[in-house]
């Protein structure tokens, strides 16, 4: 057995520097992540509803049992509702903002930290102030009956019934403050991607007979197209795992209208103590998110020439 020389120890040392760096890391990621998730994966197949007790081997009776659930489908549904809804807007109107607020105007500084707060707010406080707004005596209310349109108000947070017959009343009241407070954190990635375009692309494009809006239709969304996508999937995998703002403002009602997955989650896991019915609607959301953050992935990979996350 050929001895190693102290130039193959200084390249074993090189090579494991960093992960020597990364350990604490990854005992940190270890022990609050990667092992809560296979006891949550391990627990999906048991019955755990006596916390006393340990918990027993039943298979795939909660998966059979989230099959059949008709509020789980419910809150599926939701959810989809609520990427549907939340993500086409969050994709194009921090775009329109951010070029918006790329302008050399004066005061432009002041619009741009106008459009971030909502972003630094917590959503505690949002929440606690959009549903004094939705309030029937709230001001979103006082405004329609002073303008005589809806002289009884609107239930914004109270009522099961469908705007055209799609999306539930509460649920797209959520919706707006999910856009409200994204519009800001979405429109600074935007800003990044705009300055770093050169500006005698628009020069040449004007030559060409390409200014005003249309330069933005020719020049700015097709160099944007890696932001675009990289916000679809950013705010698509947020949408999916929304809670603060039903929680707060709704908690799933009325009647599961405004309930999602994430929601129905807490529910059977600190209401109805039902820890691993609770760990098989998890592991089903996982498999979501997995696909969402796979996708990212491969989007960063395709545009990492022209994207600096």
């Amino acid at each position: 057995m050929n001895q190693l020389t102290p130039k193959d120890w200084m390249l074993i040392k090189q090579r494991l520097t960093p992960y020597l760096f990364l350990l604490p890391a990854l005992v940190l990621l270890g022990l609050t992540v990667f092992w809560p998730a296979l006891q949550a994966f391990y627990l999906s197949f048991t019955s755990y509803e006596n916390i006393t007790q340990p918990p027993q081997w039943i298979g795939t009776v909660n998966f059979l049992r989230l099959w059949k659930d008709a509020v789980f489908w419910k809150t599926l549904e939701n959810t989809f509702l609520y990427l549907v809804g939340v993500v086409p807007i969050l994709v194009m109107a921090p775009l329109g903002l951010a070029i918006l607020v790329n302008q050399k105007l004066r005061g432009m500084n002041w619009f741009r930290s106008a459009y971030y707060t909502p972003v630094v707010i917590s959503m505690v406080v949002a929440g606690i102030a959009w549903k004094w707004l939705y309030a029937d005596n709230g001001l979103l209310n006082q405004f329609l009956k002073t303008l005589g349109i809806f002289p009884e108000g609107i239930p914004w947070l109270t009522s099961p019934a469908k705007l055209f017959g799609i999306v539930p009343i509460s649920l797209a009241s959520v919706m707006a403050v999910t856009v409200w407070k994204g519009l800001g954190y979405y429109m600074v990635i935007y800003l990044a991607g705009l300055q770093s375009i050169p500006g005698d692309v628009y020069e040449a494009a004007a030559i060409d007979g390409s200014d005003g809006i249309r330069k933005h239709w020719d020049i700015t969304v097709p160099l944007m197209k890696p932001y675009l996508a990289l916000v679809a999937v950013i705010s698509a995998i947020s949408a999916t795992k929304v809670f603060e703002e039903v929680y707060i403002m709704t908690q799933g009602g009325p009647l599961n209208s405004s309930k999602t997955i994430v929601y129905y989650l807490y529910e059977q896991a600190f209401s109805n103590l039902e820890i691993s019915y609770a760990c098989t609607i998890g592991l089903v959301l996982f498999l979501i998110i997995l696909g969402l953050s796979i996708l990212r992935l491969v989007i960063n990979q395709q545009g990492e020439d022209n994207i600096t996350v």
